[in-house]
């Protein structure tokens, strides 16, 4: 069974590590404003807030246009092209982001949407533009696998950005002051990142080369494509229930959103992020199994990971929301009840849609996330006038359901077999449904009682039942031991491993 090399675990391990401390750290940081934003504000502001990052989050994907996955790609695989890759993507990107800033405006006016929603957008869509001129620097050093650089100024950018819209709120400047300080900490994090890619020796070359510039046109048009309507159907929900059901019932909904990607951020992006340059190099060569291995152990290690947190969620929701965001945000946990089964779904299948467009099968992406859309849009449209604001995460579940069945028929590589991959989901859900069990009843006794003992019970399973195979201990061994501090683990955990 293939598995990965000492030096390809340590360079992966070595970039997650730095990724997923500057993520733990960063996200931290933003959730705790997050948690101070939404104590500070009004459900109405933070409704208008929910509804104008959604069209944010949509116009992102119109100005990257795709194309940082595509730099990343062709730059880690050769590195002396860097300065006519980025030469191609200050021209690109940045009319992309004009096109965006216009376009998101439009769409609001045009949609009917409050006066406050519009005004606000005009505003933070500025922060397309300036975030567009950091992401630019921010993939070549990616391509590069400068991923401590790129992770200790993420973190700072944070802190900024957090403690210049704290300061505009308290000063009394409402929204209008947290969007002047997210602009502001977003030049400091542009200038940073190209003040490091200066360092680094990677300079634009002129004039720009359009044969590089088409080719990223064609190869990121799909992607593109595939994100803006991947973001579209996550963010619809927000939109539809901001445009038909209130500012109010938009604050529930954006709370939870602010949990669940939190956790997609953390645990699956970070991750994802750092062994892409891994997986490209993995995926030219066709006749390896290297690549599908380790999109096959990805995958399943995230649903692994993800399972007990949904449960936990689930059965627990208000013993966690409540205390923290206060009785006015119950209906929040109600929400997330539903809306972690959508995380579990689609951390899972990032990693094997990943490997589609590792693979360059960006147009099989982009139909998978058109099915996704249309299934979300349609369900959407059902399922709010009957179900209020609960309609959106179910909406969510039913539409990514359909996007992860079509990407798992899809995907096709040396050492990945489906049945196999399926095979073992199943076991795992299994003994998530034993646990599921063992949570409701001790639960019954005492909320957080059941949360403590049902992780172990879920632990012991995994540990000691027949669910995850030799070489999927093998597997995470290696990246353990290959962690800054793994030399703790080997001393603990004595494996033999080979390969």
């Amino acid at each position: 069974m293939t598995t990965l090399s000492t030096a390809d675990a340590r360079r992966a391990a070595r970039n997650a590590s730095a990724i997923a401390a500057s993520s733990i750290l960063s996200r931290g940081i933003q959730f705790g404003w997050q948690l101070i934003f939404v104590l500070l504000v009004s459900q109405e502001a933070f409704g208008i807030y929910g509804a104008v990052s959604s069209f944010v989050q949509i116009g992102t994907a119109i100005a990257g246009f795709g194309l940082g996955l595509i730099v990343i790609r062709e730059v880690a695989r050769r590195p002396d092209q860097s300065g006519r890759y980025l030469t191609a993507t200050l021209f690109l990107q940045t009319l992309f982001a004009l096109l965006a800033y216009v376009g998101l405006n439009m769409a609001a006016a045009l949609g009917g949407y409050s006066e406050a929603v519009r005004v606000f957008l005009a505003l933070a869509a500025i922060n397309l533009i300036i975030d567009t001129l950091g992401n630019i620097a921010f993939d070549q050093l990616m391509a590069h696998e400068r991923m401590v650089e790129t992770s200790i100024i993420s973190v700072v950018h944070v802190l900024a950005m957090m403690i210049l819209a704290f300061t505009g709120l308290r000063l009394g400047y409402s929204l209008f002051g947290v969007y002047a300080g997210v602009a502001l900490s977003g030049l400091l994090r542009a200038g940073l990142l190209w003040w490091r890619l200066r360092l680094a020796d990677v300079l634009p070359a002129w004039p720009m080369d359009r044969a590089v510039a088409r080719s990223l046109l064609v190869n990121a048009a799909p992607i593109a494509l595939s994100s803006v309507l991947y973001l579209a159907y996550q963010q619809m929900d927000k939109l539809l229930t901001n445009r038909f059901v209130g500012d109010r019932e938009t604050a529930y909904l954006s709370l939870a959103f602010v949990v669940i990607f939190g956790l997609v951020e953390v645990l699956n992006t970070t991750v994802l992020t750092a062994l892409y340059p891994l997986m490209s190099r993995a995926a030219v060569d066709r006749s390896s199994e290297r690549f599908g291995f380790m999109v096959d152990k990805v995958s399943m290690f995230t649903f692994a990971l993800l399972l007990p947190i949904a449960l936990v969620l689930t059965f627990f929701g208000e013993a966690l929301i409540v205390p923290i965001f206060q009785e006015r945000y119950r209906t929040t946990a109600h929400i997330l009840s539903v809306f972690i089964w959508y995380a579990l779904l689609s951390m899972t299948n990032n990693a094997l849609v990943q490997g589609l467009m590792t693979q360059n099968r960006q147009r099989r992406v982009l139909l998978n996330r058109v099915c996704g859309l249309v299934v979300n849009l349609v369900s959407l449209l059902l399922l709010l006038p009957t179900f209020g604001v609960m309609g959106a995460p179910l909406a969510s579940v039913i539409a990514e359901s359909v996007a992860a069945a079509l990407t798992l028929l899809t995907f096709r590589a040396h050492g990945w077999d489906r049945r196999q991959f399926l095979l073992q989901i199943g076991r795992l859900a299994l003994w998530g449904a034993v646990v599921a069990g063992v949570m409701w009843v001790v639960g019954a006794i005492n909320p957080y009682l059941g949360i403590l003992v049902g992780v172990i019970v879920y632990a012991t399973g995994l540990m000691f039942l027949p669910i995850l195979r030799s070489h999927d201990w093998d597997f995470l061994y290696r990246l353990l031991s290959a962690l800054p501090l793994g030399g703790m683990v080997s001393r603990v955990w004595k494996r033999e491993v080979s390969g």
